[in-house]
């Protein structure tokens, strides 16, 4: 804390609005301690408000278009990538797009509100094809709604905010190594937690798409089972979609439920379609993950229909 605040007086706006700029960008950074500093600051200076509120929505805009147009140009790679360095990878993606599924683009209002949505909701917003008219509208929305309540809690709270300053200071080096532990403590669990559902799911059986070929050649009654939020630049043609967000019974009503089933995703270890291919096992159906995923289908040189 005592580094926020050495950068707040040192540097001021400036400082905050490339610490937001590296945050939205995807650098660790707490940018939210920056916007209730600069919000109890605002209720000691005139006009100061004004100028935080500009600052920050506009560097949250020039990261949120860089990272729209490496979703224009690049699709699913880049939110493979962003997921790859995520603390919770493995279901990222398809979360991010039941949002854009379900809300449109009130996503991007209430993005930076959301651990994991603020930074993949707009190169997602570009892989799904969205106007650039309305990326830039309702994320600049989003942008200034998320910047004036950060500047508003601090100015609210501003005398709170002071008392815990000074406690932190008489703590000096103890704050610090306290907050440390207590990061270090939940990014342990988090990655024990991952590790443990990757060894859990890694003993379903997966194929390739050309032994899935081969299955069907010899005469197996195969059916592909789509569990992304949205078919994204097509799916596997004949392929039925399972809503891993509302699983039951009622699910599979009208399927053969006699065949092969053959679960994708497009997430990183597959892991969602692992979990879709456990739950279908676990109801006494034959199910087997596609080893890549659709992306590993599409690489092969195998037909995609329209969704």
């Amino acid at each position: 804390m005592e580094l926020l605040i050495d950068l707040f007086a040192r540097y001021g706006l400036l400082a905050v609005a490339v610490a937001v700029l590296l945050h939205q960008l995807g650098a660790p950074l707490p940018s939210t301690p920056l916007l209730l500093l600069l919000g109890a600051e605002s209720a000691a200076r005139e006009g100061f408000a004004l100028r935080a509120f500009a600052a920050i929505t506009l560097a949250a805009m020039v990261a949120n278009v860089l990272w729209f147009w490496a979703g224009r140009r690049l699709g699913r790679r880049v939110l493979a990538a962003l997921c790859r360095i995520s603390i919770s990878p493995d279901s990222c993606v398809r979360q991010n797009e039941i949002s854009f599924a379900r809300r449109g683009v009130l996503t991007l209002l209430i993005a930076k509100f959301v651990p994991g949505l603020s930074m993949l909701a707009p190169p997602l917003a570009g892989a799904l094809g969205m106007t650039a008219g309305r990326f830039l509208t309702w994320n600049l929305l989003g942008s200034a709604l998320w910047a004036a309540a950060g500047l508003a809690a601090g100015r609210v709270f501003h005398a709170q905010i002071d008392a815990v300053l000074r406690e932190l200071s008489q703590l000096g080096g103890a704050a610090l190594a306290l907050g440390a532990a207590i990061v270090a403590a939940y990014l342990g669990w988090r990655l024990w937690r991952r590790a443990a559902v990757r060894r859990e799911l890694s003993r379903l059986e997966r194929l390739g798409p050309d032994e899935v070929l081969a299955l069907m050649q010899q005469g197996s009654n195969v059916v592909f089972v789509d569990v992304r939020g949205v078919p994204l630049g097509g799916r596997i043609p004949g392929a039925r979609h399972l809503d891993l967000g509302a699983l039951g019974d009622a699910a599979l009503a009208g399927w053969p439920l006699e065949a092969e089933f053959i679960t994708y995703c497009a997430c990183p270890n597959d892991v969602s379609a692992a979990r879709a291919a456990q739950w279908l096992k676990a109801r006494g159906h034959q199910a087997r993950v596609l080893r890549g995923g659709i992306d590993a289908w599409a690489q092969a040189g195998h037909a995609l229909e329209t969704a």
